[in-house]
């Protein structure tokens, strides 16, 4: 009979496995940074960029920002704010891709969390290779949880790695809620929004999102539909994003697929 203490150690074994490798930090397009471990994504498929319509100036920013990283210029933090649904997250990931086919030497990192980042600094760092690291959907509930990010991009005692940028994503323009109550603060009012502002002023590049209209919902329903040789009836679609309460590259992307359903096909 196996001595005790092995049984033990082999039982705590298999409900605490070791940590995942680490992936090649060169070898990937795109990473997912997770638990303090650079992983590779295990697909990274974006659009092409000529799908995300009716935010031409936004892509053009964009991707001559990731350029200038990938090719070791100056270039700038991001934040991408704006109503849901319209491409942020889309536009992110297509611009790094768009810059990878030109031959750039670019990769995206998803990040879930912000409190470890400086680990991931130190890890990208000497690597020789440019990184966007990715963190959607972000936003702070209370102005103090801001304040490590904030140090991060800038003013802390070291200084993030060249080959590194933020790329942040948000439903507000400023990351952090604003109300009636700054002005019932004991200290002085304008000190509290300044505070607040403080945060999305760290980006060197703020491209605002807003909400479409009927055609521009509709011309994003049709590249899509093109794209998957799919007929659509334009009233057909109104009543689809009208049923939704929005009509954004997201709902029109959702009523593709609602087409694709009713042909019994799928969508590559």
């Amino acid at each position: 009979m196996a001595d005790p203490l092995d049984r033990i150690a082999a039982a705590l074994e298999r409900m605490s496995p070791p940590p995942p490798q680490a992936a090649d930090p060169i070898a990937s397009p795109a990473y997912i940074w997770r638990q303090g471990v650079l992983s590779a994504a295990r697909v990274f498929a974006p659009l092409p960029l000529s799908l995300l319509k009716g935010i031409d100036q936004q892509k053009a920013l964009l991707v001559e920002n990731c350029r200038r990283l990938a090719h070791g210029q100056a270039a700038q933090d991001v934040l991408l704010w704006g109503a849901r649904g319209t491409g942020k997250s889309a536009l992110v990931k297509s611009a790094v891709a768009s810059v990878q086919e030109e031959g750039g030497d670019l990769a995206l990192v998803e990040v879930a969390r912000i409190d470890d980042l400086s680990v991931l600094f130190a890890t990208l760092a000497p690597v020789k290779r440019a990184f966007a690291l990715f963190a959607d959907d972000l936003g702070f509930a209370d102005p103090s949880d801001g304040r490590t990010l904030r140090s991060l991009l800038e003013g802390g005692a070291e200084a993030r790695p060249r080959n590194v940028r933020l790329f942040v994503t948000s439903n507000r323009r400023h990351l952090l809620p604003r109300d009636i109550a700054e002005q019932d603060s004991a200290i002085n009012p304008r000190d509290v929004v300044d505070d607040q502002l403080a945060l999305a002023d760290r980006f060197g590049l703020s491209l605002g999102f807003h909400a479409l209209d009927q055609v521009g919902y509709l011309a994003i329903v049709s590249a899509y539909a093109e794209r998957h040789a799919l007929a659509f009836d334009a009233a057909d679609a109104v009543g689809w994003a009208t049923r939704r309460g929005s009509r954004s590259g997201r709902v029109a992307w959702q009523y593709v697929v609602e087409l694709a359903g009713r042909e019994g096909r799928s969508l590559d």
